[in-house]
C-alpha cells in the first residue's frame, strides 16, 4: 500500500515492519531539478537504471533529467521512451524537452507533442540557446501550456574556451577563465525576453554574486523567474582548483568565496529557490587528461545531502533545506507536492542530518566516477525512500 495511514507516537504496529535509525527524521521526497542521464547514447557514461541507483542512494523519490542524450529528447517517442525506462523502479523519472529540434538552436521542437506526452517542462541543457528571436518566438509558443523554460545563463561567446572562474585563480592556475559576466549578459536577456513574451523563465545553475544583484532588481520590478544553484556551487569554490583535478571542471564553474557566500544567502533571501545536483556523469577518458581537454561535469546525487548539510550548517535552517529539495522543485515545475498527511500518498524520504560522514568511491552508484566529493567530509545522510509503495532503506550502506 502506498497511502499514508496514521501518523502519531504511540501507533499500532504489530504486524508492520519496523525501520529504526537513529535521529531518524522524515521528509516529503526529494526531487532533484537537474541531473543528467545520458540515456539513450552514452549508456556507458550512465543509463537510467544506474541513475536511478544513484538517485535512490542520495535520497530521492524524484528527478527531472536534462534532454542532453544522443539523440536528444525532442519528440514525444523519446519522452515515452524515459518513462517506459524507469516505471519499474521506486523513483519518479520525469523528462525535460529539448526547446529546439536536435539542440541544435536552429528550429523549435516539437514542445506540444512532447507536453502531452509527459514533458515535464523544456530546457537546451548544457547548450544554451544564443538565438535571441528564436528564444522569444519558444517563450511566446510554449506560456499557454508548460511551465517556464529552464535556461542555462551563459553567453558562449563570451564562455568560449574558459575552463575555471575568471579571478585570481585563472591567472594564478594560467587557465583562460569563464567571466561572470557571460552569466550576467545572458540572464539580463533572458529576463527581458520573457517580460515582452509577458511569461516566466527560470534560470538553471546560478553561480555569481553580480548576477544576483540583477536577479534582486528584477524581483523588485516583479519580473517573473525562478533560478536553482548546483549544489557543487555551494561546496566548492575556486580555491579548491589549485590541485587542476579535472573533477573540479563543472560548468557554472565554481567561483570564488565571495560568490559562493552570496549564494548562500540567495538561498534564504529566497531569490534562489531550489538546490539542484547537477549530476553530470563523464567516463575516465574525458576526465582523465590535461585540465584543458578534459569535459565540464561532476556526478552529485549520491553525495548531495551530505554536501547541502557541510556548507550550510549553521546558515540555513533545515526546514528550508527541505524546501529547496522537495517542495520548490516540484513547485517550479507544477507538480503535486506529496505533503505527509493521513491519506495522503506516501513518497517520503528518510535521513539524518546530523551524521558525519567521509565520501568515498565505494558509495558510487553511478557508472561513472568523476565526483569531486570523494574523501570531502560530509553532514547528513539519507537512510531510506518510500515511494510506489516501495520501501528501500540504506541504514546501513
Amino acid at each position: 500500500d502506498d497511502t499514508i495511514k496514521e501518523i502519531g507516537n504511540k501507533l499500532d504496529i504489530d504486524d508492520a515492519e519496523v525501520f529504526e535509525a537513529d535521529n531518524l527524521h522524515v521528509s516529503p521526497g526529494w526531487f532533484d531539478l537537474r541531473a543528467h542521464f545520458w540515456d539513450p547514447g552514452h549508456e556507458e557514461k550512465e543509463d537510467i537504471e544506474s541513475g536511478i541507483n544513484a538517485a535512490i542512494f542520495g535520497g530521492f523519490t524524484g528527478v527531472a533529467v536534462s534532454p542532453d542524450t544522443n539523440p536528444p529528447i525532442d519528440s514525444k517517442a523519446d519522452v515515452e521512451y524515459v518513462y517506459k525506462k524507469a516505471e519499474e523502479f521506486p523513483v519518479g523519472v520525469y523528462p525535460y524537452g529539448a526547446i529546439t529540434k536536435g539542440q541544435k538552436g536552429e528550429e523549435l521542437s516539437e514542445m506540444y507533442d512532447m507536453y502531452q506526452a509527459g514533458a515535464v517542462g523544456f530546457s537546451q541543457g548544457k547548450s544554451p540557446l544564443a538565438n535571441s528571436a528564436l528564444l522569444k518566438l519558444a517563450l511566446q509558443y510554449h506560456r499557454s501550456f508548460s511551465p517556464p523554460l529552464h535556461l542555462m545563463p551563459l553567453d558562449h561567446d563570451l564562455a568560449k574556451g574558459g575552463q575555471i572562474h575568471e579571478g585570481e585563480k585563472s591567472i594564478y592556475l594560467g587557465l583562460k577563465g569563464i567571466p561572470a559576466l557571460a552569466e550576467e549578459v545572458s540572464v539580463q536577456r533572458d529576463l527581458h525576453l520573457a517580460q515582452y513574451a509577458e511569461t516566466g523563465v527560470h534560470f538553471m545553475g546560478i553561480s555569481a554574486e553580480s548576477t544576483l544583484g540583477i536577479l534582486s532588481q528584477a524581483r523588485k520590478e516583479g519580473k517573473d523567474f525562478t533560478a536553482d544553484v548546483a549544489v557543487g556551487n555551494l561546496y566548492f569554490t575556486d580555491e579548491d582548483l589549485e590541485s587542476y583535478d579535472t573533477r573540479l571542471k563543472a560548468m557554472p564553474p565554481f567561483r570564488s568565496k565571495k560568490d559562493n557566500e552570496a549564494l548562500i544567502q540567495a538561498l534564504n533571501d529566497d531569490l534562489i529557490s531550489a538546490i539542484a545536483s547537477d549530476h553530470l556523469p563523464q567516463d575516465i577518458e574525458n576526465k582523465k587528461c590535461e585540465f584543458d581537454h578534459a569535459a565540464f561535469g561532476i556526478i552529485a546525487l549520491e553525495s548531495f545531502i551530505g554536501a547541502i548539510g557541510k556548507s550550510l550548517e549553521g546558515k540555513v535552517s533545515w526546514e528550508r533545506i527541505i524546501e529547496l529539495i522537495s517542495i520548490n522543485p516540484r513547485r517550479i515545475l507544477n507538480l503535486e507536492i506529496p505533503s505527509i498527511e493521513e491519506g495522503n500518498w506516501a513518497e517520503l524520504t528518510f535521513f539524518n542530518p546530523a551524521l558525519e560522514w567521509t565520501f568515498e568511491k565505494k558509495h558510487i552508484q553511478s557508472k561513472s566516477a568523476n565526483s569531486p566529493f570523494i574523501g570531502k567530509p560530509l553532514k547528513g545522510k539519507s537512510l531510506g525512500i518510500f515511494n510506489k509503495g516501495t520501501m528501500v532503506w540504506l541504514a546501513d550502506m
